[in-house]
């Protein structure tokens, strides 16, 4: 498919995609229960870079936003920037518009490492590590099933599929199987998808190398769009099709597991924020990347709060996503926006 790209960000925009999600999130901190001014908000949080105690801030409004509200927000700005751009890797590398963050079976594949650990008993951190282990070792299997066509699009995209079926037999198991009382719900809870019991213990660990994989695929966002053009045209440009495509899917899966292991399962924000970015900024992934970022965080924000305030009880964020994304989607399809490139 021939495909134009533009140059990348001018000043005003690239200060719009770094306002928006700093505005949403100063919204996100305050809202909640206990509501906390815009403006006491941000006091606290210049207070507490400058290290300036001497403001007259409640102590309950600075614990609430500081212990409570800051870590789950911060977990919501890395989950949605994650999927938006691992869901546009996957969706311009294997010329698919339902490509997703899940593609190569990760979702199920972490969903199932996290089931497996709360059926054991085992505690937060190392359910955490299992999700992500599993999860990575999901997209290992689809590349081993797919052998040597693991670069065909096809190919790929079918052994995922397969590999996401067997693992989401295996959960099915589990809570067959799982205390109905205790361990039960507690699977089911993760497999919709959460940032409840997300916390500076459960983010610290995972920041690291999640800015790694990011900056990976920053780095390769030239080499993304001559990869999306096709294999033939990609190696007559001189681009290793092979290496890179395989470390850029590596680093795209790394984002997705690393979002599951903290989050649980969140749906369909890897398929539609890419189509919205790409109806804004086009196929370029220079244009493409920071604008997929900043529209995931600010969508994901959102839905989150909507998860927090709509009721009494806490909705479950894959549930959100998945009632306000579907007709999205069905829009975007009507508008005939749906395309990878």
């Amino acid at each position: 498919m021939k495909q134009t790209y533009t140059m990348g960000l001018r000043k005003r925009e690239a200060g719009l995609l770094v306002a928006l999600p700093l505005l949403v999130i100063l919204f996100s901190l305050g809202i909640g229960a206990f509501y906390i001014a815009p403006d006491h908000v941000a006091q606290i949080l210049v207070n507490t870079v400058t290290g300036d105690g001497s403001a007259n801030i409640a102590p309950i409004e600075r614990s609430m936003i500081l212990d409570v509200r800051l870590p789950r927000v911060f977990g919501a700005v890395l989950a949605g920037c994650g999927l938006a751009v691992a869901g546009g890797v996957f969706q311009a590398l294997f010329g698919n518009p339902l490509a997703s963050p899940y593609t190569l079976g990760v979702s199920n594949g972490a969903g199932f490492g996290a089931a497996l650990a709360i059926v054991l008993s085992l505690p937060f951190g190392m359910i955490q590590g299992a999700a992500l282990f599993f999860g990575i070792l999901s997209m290992g299997l689809a590349f081993l099933l797919a052998g040597k066509r693991v670069h065909t699009n096809v190919t790929i995209i079918l052994s995922g599929m397969l590999v996401s079926a067997f693992f989401a037999s295996l959960v099915a198991l589990l809570k067959f199987t799982a205390d109905s009382e205790e361990k039960l719900p507690q699977i089911v809870y993760w497999l919709m998808g959460s940032l409840a019991s997300v916390g500076y213990a459960s983010l610290l660990p995972v920041l690291p190398p999640f800015l790694v994989a990011l900056t990976v695929l920053f780095l390769y966002r030239w080499r993304i769009n001559i990869l999306s053009m096709g294999t033939v045209e990609a190696r007559s440009m001189g681009i290793n099709v092979s290496q890179d495509r395989t470390i850029v899917i590596i680093a795209a899966t790394f984002l997705t597991a690393l979002i599951v292991s903290i989050a649980g399962i969140i749906g369909w924000v890897g398929i539609v924020i890419p189509h919205f970015a790409r109806m804004l900024a086009g196929p370029d992934f220079r244009r493409f990347m920071p604008v997929a970022a900043s529209i995931g965080i600010c969508y994901l924000l959102v839905i989150d709060d909507l998860c927090r305030t709509l009721t009494s009880l806490e909705i479950p964020i894959g549930v959100i996503t998945g009632i306000i994304s579907i007709p999205l989607f069905i829009y975007f399809i009507l508008r005939k926006k749906v395309s990878w490139g």
